[in-house]
């Protein structure tokens, strides 16, 4: 009895425990393919390329048999939010131990077919052949049946010794298509029939609809419907530009309150708001002593997705009387299923009737409006029935309303010993949520929902719980301490929306431990490599500061010169996925420019070693153009920053070298890759400033404004 409570116990890898039946994750086809079905999304991370290269290895086929449907709710496992660097460790291990049990049932059909044992044989490219003669192929063995059963905890998938696909740089199954211009993102697509709409918005997030009168806008060239729902508006037209034109002449028309005034967008404007305060890590040592103490605040502003591409949704809204409303999507959201469970609540709707399908977007990493256009894409929708609707957000729209990245604000302490070393760690830090999607316990995040006359309460924002977290991730260091206290003030009231975007504290969290490191290394007349080494025991984070310490050819106790230097940091991302060390170069004339950086990345197993390398250099590059540029600016009224002038990002011409070096572990599970460079590189960046210029900034971006300020004090 002992051993069957043990084996219930047991939980099958990643997201087969919470969706566990074989025909959700895969179907063996006739025709010689496979498809493979799975919950997670492709958002521009290469995960579906990893995907494909686990179920080739664990089936035994080559990867060209592999056919990958998009995530719907139709059929799909709900594997929740694609996001937290979290695809390989919950798709990725699903899909390796489905496709293992499935190649072990497709071999006990087989040694039936063949009157043969299971020693007896071997698979090539999905074709089973015995010793003793005979084969048969998979399409020949597989029948519905046979994969309409739950995963059993009994399966091993082949030892990483084994691997012939794992472990291999396989291009990118996804990049083809996008390179040559074939229609690939939900932005391009086109149904039958399609209307295209517009949402015109209040002029701030506290402003209300007043008045309107839409007779004008009615009567315009091939205007469909304008749809007026508490301080909901929109219009449906027959062409884009049409919806465009009467967007604009609806915004000119409508009159709107104002509301409450919006606070100033200093970032230490949070501390003077209501928190709840949390001590997330604590540990204490009498006999240790300090005698040099330090401080330093460091801050992060609001900032935006910025995607490439304005959100995006297509909606079809079909309705009779003998069925009752039903409804397709298409959007580019990162949680189709969380996104329906809101969508059901404000339509009404039984979930069941709503069939969300995931289709690429062009650029987000973390929640932007995706889900938000979905929805107004539903609403307009839903007054035309019959017709599927189009509706794309405006470039304003993106940045005046998607969710941004909330501020934050640092505040270190340190004591040192007589042999400089720190012997007491402190970092209280203030923020807004970091996570409200859809999805959310006791109310419907989704901007449309909470203009409507009978409007939804947004749920109550809030951290992930840690390890993973949200403000407070990355909070707890690495480093070892005898003395430490890490505190969390979360603000769940914000005057503008706050949710994901890539790391979530972690960002500002690595930054602020990273440079305050470097202040100490200095106070301690140590070099930053030589004092961070010093406080660290594990050893997978000690390997890739040395890494890049040879690779950029690091001195000891370097200096700049005045105008160009060189900075260091590392962080484990989450303290449980990947370890990420980085130098940076700099050089500081009028603007700082990042010449070079230098990245050592250990994922633990890398499925795809140039997979793993384009997300570091991705994740290198955008952290770099948020550390030196990227601010969103509101006023007393709403957001401001509504263009590409207003909000900069790094250009191609800024791009700096970059090389990365990747220490693989086979034998060490695979974790998450993508978002572990973004506390490093900003805090390497703001290192590498003070190495060249002896002046620190420690208020992100690292503008031209606070270089020559932070020079003049």
């Amino acid at each position: 009895m002992a051993q069957t409570n043990e084996v219930a116990a047991r939980k099958l890898p990643g997201s087969l425990e919470t969706n566990r039946r074989l025909d959700r994750w895969l179907k063996i086809n006739s025709d010689g393919t496979v498809t493979v079905t799975p919950g997670k999304v492709e958002i521009g991370q290469g995960i579906l390329t990893a995907l494909v290269q686990i179920v080739a290895e664990e089936l035994d086929i080559d990867v060209a048999r592999i056919r990958l449907a998009p995530a719907t709710t139709a059929y799909s496992p709900d594997e929740g939010i694609t996001s937290g660097s979290r695809s390989i460790q919950d798709s990725g291990l699903a899909l390796r131990h489905a496709a293992a049990e499935v190649r072990g049932l497709l071999l006990e059909e087989a040694a039936r077919k063949l009157d043969v044992t299971l020693e007896q044989l071997t698979v090539t490219d999905g074709v089973v052949s015995a010793r003793s003669g005979g084969s048969v192929p998979y399409w020949e063995l597989a029948t519905p049946e046979l994969l309409a059963r739950e995963s059993s905890v009994d399966v091993s998938a082949k030892m990483p010794a084994e691997h012939v696909v794992v472990g291999t740089s396989l291009s990118r199954v996804d990049i083809p298509g996008k390179v040559t211009g074939k229609p690939s993102y939900v932005q391009d697509m086109k149904l039958p029939g399609m209307l295209h709409g517009r949402v015109s918005r209040p002029p701030g997030p506290r402003a209300r609809l007043k008045s309107l009168n839409a007779k004008e806008v009615e009567q315009m060239p091939g205007v469909v419907a304008v749809v007026r729902d508490g301080s909901f508006l929109g219009v449906v037209a027959e062409r884009e530009e049409q919806a465009i034109r009467a967007e604009r002449r609806l915004a000119r028309i409508a009159e709107w309150t104002q509301g409450e005034d919006l606070p100033n967008n200093d970032p230490r404007n949070l501390l003077k708001l209501k928190a709840e305060t949390e001590v997330i890590s604590e540990k204490g040592d009498a006999s240790v002593k300090g005698t040099q103490q330090l401080k330093a605040e460091y801050t992060k502003p609001y900032i935006a997705h910025a995607s490439l591409a304005p959100s995006c949704a297509i909606a079809h809204w079909v309705s009779d009387a003998k069925s009752g409303a039903k409804v397709r999507i298409w959007t580019h959201s990162q949680g189709i299923y969380p996104l329906r469970g809101d969508m059901a609540q404000v339509l009404g709707l039984p979930e069941s009737d709503i069939v969300i399908t995931h289709a690429e977007g062009a650029g987000c990493y973390g929640h932007n409006a995706a889900d938000d256009v979905t929805l107004d894409a539903v609403l307009l929708a839903r007054a035309v029935p019959g017709k599927p609707v189009r509706l794309q957000w405006m470039r304003e729209d993106e940045f005046g309303w998607e969710p941004f990245s909330s501020p934050m604000v640092m505040h270190m302490s340190a004591a040192l010993d007589d042999k400089g070393s720190i012997v007491n760690w402190g970092h209280e830090l203030w923020s807004h949520a970091h996570s409200t999607r859809p999805g959310g316990k006791g109310g419907v995040n989704l901007l449309a929902a909470w203009h409507l006359e009978k409007p939804f309460p947004a749920a109550k924002p809030g951290n992930p719980p840690l390890p993973g977290g949200g403000s407070h991730r990355n909070a707890i260091p690495l480093y070892e301490f005898p003395n430490q206290k890490v505190t969390n003030h979360l603000i769940r009231e914000s005057p503008l929306r706050t949710s994901a975007l890539r790391a979530l504290g972690g960002f500002a969290n690595a930054f602020a431990i990273e440079c305050f490191m470097d202040e100490l290394a200095e106070a301690a007349g140590a070099d930053p490599v030589e004092f961070r080494l010093r406080h660290l025991k594990d050893a997978r984070a000690k390997a890739v500061i040395e890494k890049v310490v040879k690779m950029a050819k690091w001195q000891p106790n370097e200096k700049g010169d005045g105008e160009r230097g060189r900075g260091v940091s590392f962080a484990r991302y989450k303290n449980l996925a990947a370890y990420i060390a980085v130098i940076a170069e700099v050089r500081v004339e009028e603007e700082v420019r990042v010449t070079r950086l230098w990245g050592a990345v250990d994922v633990g197993q890398a499925i795809n070693p140039d997979g793993v390398l384009n997300q570091i250099e991705g994740g290198m590059i955008q952290s770099a153009s948020m550390a030196l540029k990227e601010r969103i600016d509101f006023d007393s009224v709403g957001v401001t920053t509504r263009t590409w002038n207003e909000y900069p990002i790094l250009s191609f011409v800024e791009v700096p070298e970059i090389e990365v070096a990747l220490i693989n572990r086979p034998e060490a599970p695979p974790v998450g890759a993508g978002e572990g460079t973004q506390g490093p590189v900003a805090a390497a960046i703001g290192n590498a400033i003070y190495n060249a210029l002896g002046a620190r900034l420690r208020d992100m971006p690292f503008t031209r404004d606070r270089i020559v300020a932070a020079l003049s004090t």
